[in-house]
């Protein structure tokens, strides 16, 4: 029997259109967790290219990784530089 080679899925090769960043980010929201969206977001920065969204932010790369890990705790201010280079924003709805 020959072994099965697998390798982790990386969501960020799958998120190359704008429509699909926005639609995983707002199922991150959805989901409410901010470790999800924090994740969801580094997903979405790094198929869009972290050294860009460094320039973009005006952050450094190792930071912006470290921000939008999965164990990361952003501030605030550095998630709406993220929004804003992405061409993402935030909205709200009724609950």
């Amino acid at each position: 029997m020959t072994k099965t080679i697998t390798r982790p899925w990386d969501p960020a090769e799958h998120l190359a259109a704008a429509d699909a960043q926005a639609a995983y980010l707002d199922a991150a929201m959805e989901d409410g967790d901010p470790a999800v969206i924090t994740a969801a977001l580094g997903d979405i920065a790094r198929a869009r290219g972290m050294s860009d969204m460094a320039r973009a932010t005006g952050l450094s790369r190792e930071s912006l990784y470290k921000a939008l890990s999965q164990d990361g705790n952003p501030e605030f201010a550095t998630v709406l530089k993220v929004m804003k280079a992405l061409g993402l924003r935030l909205s709200a709805l009724p609950a």
